[in-house]
């Protein structure tokens, strides 16, 4: 059972054998896949999965807190897996590809920011966008 799938399974989801192969893609996903993306990869494993029972799973996954959502900015819906370790994000506007990192130096001053402000920092979400250095339009 992929991690994905026992989270599911602890948080008492019925697992249809669609919905563990939608959640084995997402938990072995090393990138941010959309519907469209997740969907092609497990029509691999099971040609019967329809793109309407990646939709609804995905809903149920977000809604339920296993997985997140995410707006890059390119017009579609990406996941990742929901994790207890914080991380942010780089996005490439030329190819799409997203790196994700973490800088100390970034959490402490956002949360300095929020506490000059008078408030207590609860949780945030960072997304940095840009193009390789180089490139004709930097």
């Amino acid at each position: 059972m992929d991690r994905l799938e026992k989270i599911c399974s602890q948080k008492g989801m019925r697992m249809t054998e669609q919905r563990r192969v939608i959640a084995r893609v997402l938990s072995v996903a090393a990138d941010h896949p959309d519907v469209e993306e997740i969907h092609r990869r497990a029509v691999e494993i099971d040609a019967n999965i329809s793109i309407a029972t990646v939709y609804r799973t995905m809903r149920l996954f977000e809604e339920s807190g296993v997985v997140e959502r995410h707006d890059f900015q390119d017009g579609r819906a990406r996941y990742e897996e929901a994790t207890e370790n914080h991380h942010d994000h780089l996005i490439d506007l030329r190819s799409g590809e997203v790196i994700e990192f973490i800088n100390e130096e970034i959490e402490k001053l956002q949360q300095r920011i929020a506490e000059e402000h008078g408030y207590k920092l609860v949780d945030h979400r960072l997304e940095l966008y840009g193009v390789p250095l180089g490139s004709k339009k930097d």
